[in-house]
């Protein structure tokens, strides 16, 4: 793959986009540049990314995403350190699973588990929310094993596409665990920073890593995502959750319409 100004620019970009809106809303930034990685690029005249290289190159960036949006919420009680030990170790070691028997599935399969996950994710988004939103964070329960059971789904989901699933994660906080919203979105950081590991070293394994991409999105993560967790911090919960939705939606849309048509 030539290296070009104009194809490091637009991986640039690309990354800090997905960053912005991972540190803002709480997701690793996959489902946005999952498909922005698959059709941009071949749409400005360059070499397209098979499945398999994007999921790689998205492993890696999600796992620097997470860490810096992680930092900019460290403060206050937003990150429940039970949640995600509960959620985080499961994920971990189904992505782990699903990164490293990734290479044995099409790039039809791959996308296929992304687009499935997706509308899961999409129908979630849109069910009523039961998580009591309030000021003092500290006193939060939930269903531990409904916690990691799902988490280990998740996970193995997850690692076969190079996402950490942190766009279905959210979505089963706030409707099955009932998590308010500052919290799901803050946790649900760390547990896909720890669930990155997973299918990061699922990839590189698997042999899909490539490496100038990879560096041009970590760039892009470490300055993006801390931006996007300041901002996400003084926006209204409910304006949020919408633009979570919204994103969720419009690429389930765009993937299914591939896979269709």
């Amino acid at each position: 793959m030539e290296l070009d100004i104009g194809w490091i620019l637009i991986l640039f970009g690309i990354g800090f986009t997905g960053s912005f809106i991972s540190g803002m809303v709480g997701i690793g930034g996959s489902i946005i540049k999952y498909p922005m990685l698959l059709y941009i690029p071949p749409m400005m005249g360059f070499v397209a990314f098979t499945a398999q290289e994007v999921s790689a190159v998205s492993a890696i960036q999600v796992f620097f995403a997470t860490l810096a949006g992680m930092f900019a919420y460290r403060k206050g009680s937003l990150i429940n350190k039970k949640l995600v030990l509960y959620m985080g170790v499961p994920i971990v070691i189904g992505s782990f699973i699903g990164g490293g028997g990734s290479k044995f599935l099409p790039d039809s399969a791959i996308n296929l588990t992304y687009a499935v996950m997706a509308l899961i994710a999409a129908v979630m988004m849109f069910l009523p929310k039961r998580g009591v939103e309030r000021e003092d964070y500290s006193g939060i329960t939930f269903n531990k094993v409904i916690a990691s059971v799902t988490a280990a789904i998740v996970g193995v989901l997850s690692g076969i596409v190079g996402a950490a699933g942190a766009f279905i994660t959210v979505p089963i906080m706030l409707v099955i665990l009932k998590i308010p919203t500052r919290v799901a979105i803050a946790s649900s950081l760390a547990i896909t920073f720890i669930s990155s590991i997973g299918s990061t070293v699922g990839k590189m394994m698997g042999g899909h890593m490539l490496l100038i991409p990879s560096i041009v999105m970590v760039v892009a993560s470490i300055l993006g995502s801390p931006v996007g967790a300041k901002v996400g911090k003084r926006m209204n919960v409910k304006v949020l959750q919408w633009i979570l939705a919204t994103l969720i939606t419009a690429t389930v849309i765009k993937i299914w319409y591939d896979i269709l048509a």
